[in-house]
């Protein structure tokens, strides 16, 4: 599955992958009030609107990227119609010919990550038939319970043609509390770093392994010691744009290829409208809000590539 990344990569020339990781308050007006007049106030409105935001955002963008990653969370809060829309989304963005990475972060161990890795990127046995649940391409795998909560996922994507991208470094502010401690007299990112490479060793498609990982752009310096640890995994990058990563910052992810890092916008592309900088497009024209700021984003980048990666 990470050659069919890296095609669509190169086929778009654009290392981007926009989160559709959607909000009721991030939903225009006019498509909220809607769902709710014709469903009323329920779960299965909200989960209407958001699946019309997602449909409208994908219909305008999906020519200039290669992938998206919807976090499920974001419709998990609506219950049960909130996960068929996820369900609904990701269909219709592998419909549209995009890579879909399952942002989930799932991690336990024995047969609940196995449970969570079939229900995901592989099969269940349903009497004589095979049949998949939410079949993304790529999920993000949390490795805090060890290899005995990856190895499951491993053996997916061995059988399924699938990759994962395991939390590594995150861009969060208080990642550190754990990821930078020291073990060994290494922080734990390094280590994890380490495993990852580990674990993708004998699962590569190419020159990069389908086992890659989760590092922000918030911490460019980690970044450049985790691409030397990790070279055949592809980094998933978050924390552009909107969490304060910039252009600049993400040089350190590629590889000398121009390859090596695909990264993540969400709200900076899908609430576009609520920018300031996007404002002239105004509510009614959101989608088109979005798909100028995915173009802002690829120039961005490919600007700050033309310089070289470090």
């Amino acid at each position: 599955m990470i050659a069919k990344l890296i095609e669509k990569i190169q086929e778009k020339q654009a290392p981007v992958v926009v989160g559709l990781d959607p909000m009721l308050s991030y939903v225009p007006q006019a498509i909220l009030e809607r769902a709710l007049k014709e469903q009323g106030e329920t779960l299965e409105a909200a989960a209407e609107a958001v699946w019309q935001y997602n449909k409208a955002l994908i219909d305008t963008i999906y020519d200039l990227i290669p992938a998206v990653k919807p976090q499920i969370a974001m419709y998990e809060q609506f219950g049960v119609p909130g996960l068929a829309v996820y369900e609904k989304t990701v269909s219709y963005c592998q419909e549209k010919g995009l890579i879909v990475i399952g942002d989930i972060k799932r991690g336990d161990i024995g047969s609940t990550s196995a449970a969570y890795a079939a229900g995901h990127l592989g099969h269940v046995q349903v009497g004589s038939k095979k049949l998949s649940g939410f079949h993304e391409d790529f999920a993000t795998v949390n490795p805090y319970l060890g290899s005995d909560g990856v190895k499951p996922f491993l053996d997916v994507c061995r059988e399924e043609d699938k990759g994962i991208f395991v939390l590594v470094k995150t861009s969060n502010p208080s990642s550190g509390e754990f990821q930078d401690q020291e073990t060994g007299g290494k922080p734990l990112y390094e280590l994890v770093g380490k495993k990852v490479a580990e674990w993708g060793a004998d699962l590569k498609d190419g020159e990069y392994s389908e086992v890659g990982a989760v590092v922000g752009a918030t911490y460019p310096e980690m970044g450049r010691t985790l691409r030397r640890i990790m070279p055949h995994s592809y980094i998933l990058v978050p924390g552009y744009g909107a969490q304060g990563g910039t252009a600049e910052d993400l040089k350190v992810f590629f590889n000398k290829d121009g390859l090596g890092a695909i990264v993540n916008s969400s709200r900076g592309i899908i609430c576009a409208y609520k920018n300031k900088r996007y404002e002239a497009f105004g509510e009614a024209a959101f989608d088109y809000a979005a798909r100028q700021a995915v173009l802002d984003m690829i120039e961005d980048i490919r600007n700050a590539l033309r310089e070289g990666t470090v």
